[in-house]
């Protein structure tokens, strides 16, 4: 069986993470999935972005929530890329999408965003909080959802179950084979995050898992020669 592989932020080991320019190589590289990360702007906006604060990815400095659209236009996110918002993410790419949300005012705004793009079908909704994934099974009752765990992971299978996600993305070095095997015989899927070296893809293959995270586009030919 074929391991999902998922680009990380587009492919964040290559280009600069959660831009145009990363997920564009991340589909041209033939991950099967594109994961971004999504917060709201200062005017209600979905920006792409990972951090609560713009200072690690941009040139810029504060909590992006701070920022407006217009504003967060203006910073450099890496080799010239601005920040993109979600609409953008799903025009210049047709892969499907894994969008994590950090709360449950992103989750409300992505939602809507899924209906009135029709996105179903393409769009997974991930997070690490238990109300992100609820307020989205509030709204979007048949959307698949999945959990995200770091330490957490030992209790992935039960969480999962209770939010209704078809699936967990654990953190590889809280994962044990008991935790992947509870969520099989309950019939989750287990991924996980960030497999960038042959270490580490071994050991997704030793734990049987259904696919990976990875930072690297090479980690999906290697996955692939493996199969």
């Amino acid at each position: 069986m074929s391991l999902l592989t998922v680009g990380h932020r587009g492919v964040m080991g290559v280009e600069p993470e959660n831009t145009l320019r990363s997920f564009v190589r991340a589909e041209r590289e033939g991950l099967d999935v594109i994961e971004l990360d999504l917060h709201l702007s200062k005017d209600g906006e979905l920006v792409v972005m990972h951090d609560a604060d713009v200072a690690r990815t941009t040139n810029g400095s504060g909590a992006i929530g701070d920022f407006t659209l217009a504003e967060l236009r203006e910073l450099d996110a890496g080799d010239g890329e601005r920040i993109p918002v979600f609409r953008e993410v799903v025009e210049a790419v047709a892969s499907p999408l894994q969008a994590e949300i950090k709360d449950r005012a992103a989750a409300r705004v992505l939602a809507g965003a899924i209906r009135e793009l029709g996105l179903h079908d393409r769009v997974t909704v991930i997070s690490f909080h238990d109300e992100a994934l609820r307020e989205t099974r509030e709204r979007l009752p048949e959307m698949p959802l999945v959990l995200v765990t770091g330490r957490s992971t030992p209790t992935a299978p039960e969480r999962a179950l209770e939010l209704g996600a078809f699936m967990v993305s654990c953190e590889l070095r809280w994962l044990e084979a008991e935790t992947v095997e509870r969520c099989h015989a309950a019939g989750i899927k287990v991924i996980t995050w960030t497999v960038n070296t042959p270490e580490e893809l071994a050991r997704v293959r030793e734990l049987g898992l259904d696919g990976l995270v990875t930072d690297m586009p090479e980690i999906k030919t290697a996955a692939r020669r493996a199969s």
